[in-house]
């Protein structure tokens, strides 16, 4: 087990490496600037977009993942969050469209910052890691799949919840007392 955690985290972080500064920056920002804030994605990367939804939540912010019956409509001053690792999903292009129709800007969070989805994007936060689009070859992950990808966003996520936390002046505790007390 100690070297497969151990090359599975250094994969992670070789990921990480890889994330230009500026455009951590400009989400950072994106994020910071918006009124209200939707979250999307499919799958595993799903899971990981509801923790960072999670995550803003307790920074106080207004978030909010679509397809929840609590889910506020997005407009002007509004940002969407998508996640498309490979690139582009159909259901990721369609919520970019409604989102930018209706006066939203968009984020999107990706391996592929050449692909479909990010033509469609305000901002592009890229993640250079295998996804299960490019899982094959003489070169591959450790990690099954899409999981480097999912692995790195997580890692990724909390490290720009410690940013905003900063930028927006909130502390420690009152992250935590924004925590339900429903568990």
């Amino acid at each position: 087990m100690t070297t497969l955690h151990g090359r599975a985290l250094d994969e992670i972080r070789a990921c990480l490496d890889k994330v230009r500064d500026e455009e951590f920056d400009a989400a950072v920002a994106e994020i910071a600037d918006a009124d209200r804030i939707a979250l999307y994605g499919v799958g595993r990367e799903g899971l990981q977009i509801k923790g960072l939804a999670m995550r803003l939540f307790h920074l106080g912010r207004k978030a909010a993942m679509v397809g929840d019956m609590t889910t506020p409509p997005v407009g002007k001053g509004d940002l969407l969050i998508v996640s498309a690792g490979p690139g582009d999903f159909s259901t990721v292009s369609a919520l970019m469209g409604v989102a930018r129709r209706d006066g939203a800007r968009t984020l999107l969070v990706t391996a592929e910052p050449n692909g479909a989805a990010a033509a469609l994007a305000d901002r592009v936060l890229t993640v250079p890691a295998q996804t299960m689009a490019s899982d094959r070859g003489a070169t591959t992950s450790v990690l099954p799949m899409g999981s480097l990808y999912e692995g790195a966003l997580y890692v990724l996520f909390e490290i720009l919840i410690l940013s905003l936390r900063e930028r927006l002046g909130v502390s420690p505790a009152q992250m935590r007392a924004n925590h339900t007390n429903l568990e």
